[in-house]
């Protein structure tokens, strides 16, 4: 009988147990903390829901946005979505036309405020030279190397496609994948207009998806296990046996969704695996700190999310404006820098000084609160090698937004992952 043991309950592993459950096949989520959602989760701070990574979805994310509206009829009313709309403070503003692709973001380019004319026709002709070539490269190299081989100048670099990296791949340019950015530009301003918009999370991250994704599934005969440490997987001539809180069971198929620092726990000493453990050994990691500020009053951002380029923040959100959590503004620094050399009570004070530039008379904050992902992604580097969803053991698989994709560490990836191991499973049932 057909009995799948899912151990780990973020996007990946819940996307993983909504597809399964849909189709009626019985699943056991193990979730080792107390809250689902991996490394996009809720994290409850002084009676305030916080997310532990300020995460941006897209219009492109297809199947992260069908899985949330099949698991939470009411999810339209948790997500902002808007067109595209790049505001850098006092530096660039961009607003996509709404006009079919590519046109609705020629025509906002051409009316982008903080940029000239020359600049705006070299983003134009790089646009296009990418379109030409289908967004492929005969060697993928650096995002800047790119940038540099298209004459993309200092200002459309700092403003626009620094920060499209860092917030895509969360890597820095100089050492991100051109490829994969290219697979994000393809898929996202150059499918169709809506793929390009910019959906905003109104609710935290584990209400969002994980949550109603783990009522979806128990309605379904399906179990949800929180608190539950697996702490053995062991390969049997048929199925696998599952140890968690000192007590073992078996399963027909598992799919591992734990993060990619994780996995090899379970997969060192089973020789079969062993190409694969050395795959996941070799890459490497980049950070994301979240810094939360709470104010005593409402805070008037000139925008509710607006990114920055001169100081260590890349993007700010309010919070009120899209969550009514009254004077919350959230503020994410991506990848590698000088930031985590900061102890969090001095990253929290640096964080309002910057702050402190954008809105006028802003009082000091009532408390902060730093959350720091050290390996939040695995870093997005040319033919960084990532390994597959089905793997050499049968009814073994890998889920997660490290696996094999054309996508970087994104919510999309890990749900995307999720579904296909999901849909190995079904095809042999």
């Amino acid at each position: 009988m057909t009995h799948v043991a899912i151990v780990g309950g973020g996007y990946a592993g819940m996307a993983a147990a909504a597809t399964l459950a849909g189709r009626k096949i019985p699943v056991t989520v193990f979730e080792a903390a107390g809250q689902l959602g991996g490394r996009a989760r809720r994290v409850d701070y002084r009676d305030v829901a916080l997310d532990n990574g300020l995460h941006i979805l897209i219009g492109a994310y297809t199947e992260t946005l069908r899985l949330a509206k099949l698991v939470n009829p009411a999810h339209g009313q948790a997500l902002l979505r808007k067109p595209l709309e790049w505001n850098v403070h006092d530096e660039f503003h961009l607003r996509a036309a709404r006009l079919p692709a590519p046109l609705h973001l020629l025509a906002g380019l051409m009316r982008a405020e903080g940029l000239s004319i020359a600049e705006k026709f070299a983003t134009a002709r790089l646009l296009a030279a990418l379109r030409a070539a289908r967004y492929t490269l005969a060697r993928d190299i650096s995002v800047e190397a790119l940038l540099e081989r298209h004459a993309q100048s200092e200002k459309l670099r700092r403003v626009l496609w620094r920060p499209l990296c860092v917030a895509a791949l969360n890597t820095p340019p100089a050492i991100a994948s051109a490829q994969v950015f290219l697979n994000v530009l393809r898929d996202s301003l150059d499918a169709t207009r809506a793929a390009s918009d910019l959906v905003l999370a109104r609710v935290d991250l584990s209400a969002l998806f994980p949550e109603p994704a783990a009522a979806y599934v128990e309605q379904r005969g399906g179990t949800v296990l929180r608190s539950q440490r697996v702490t053995a997987i062991d390969p049997l001539d048929s199925g696998f046996e599952i140890e968690a809180n000192e007590s073992r069971t078996r399963y027909s198929h598992v799919i591992c969704a734990i993060a990619p620092h994780q996995v090899n726990a379970f997969l060192i000493g089973i020789t079969a695996l062993s190409e694969i453990a050395a795959d996941i050994e070799r890459l490497r990691y980049q950070p994301i700190h979240s810094v939360w500020l709470q104010y005593p009053a409402p805070v008037a951002l000139p925008s509710p999310m607006l990114g920055l380029t001169q100081g260590l923040v890349h993007w700010v959100f309010d919070r009120e404006a899209l969550c009514g959590q009254r004077g919350l503004i959230g503020a994410v620094i991506s990848a590698a820098g000088e930031h985590q050399d900061l102890t969090q009570d001095e990253l929290g004070l640096r964080v309002h000084r910057e702050l402190q530039r954008l809105v006028t008379g802003l009082p000091e904050p009532l408390w902060t609160r730093v959350i720091a992902e050290k390996r939040a992604t695995f870093a997005c580097t040319p033919n960084v090698r990532r390994p597959p969803q089905v793997t050499p053991l049968t009814d073994f698989y890998l889920a997660g937004d490290y696996t094999a994709s054309d996508y970087p560490a994104t919510i999309e990836s890990a749900v995307r992952s999720g579904i296909a191991c999901a849909q190995h499973i079904l095809r042999d049932a």
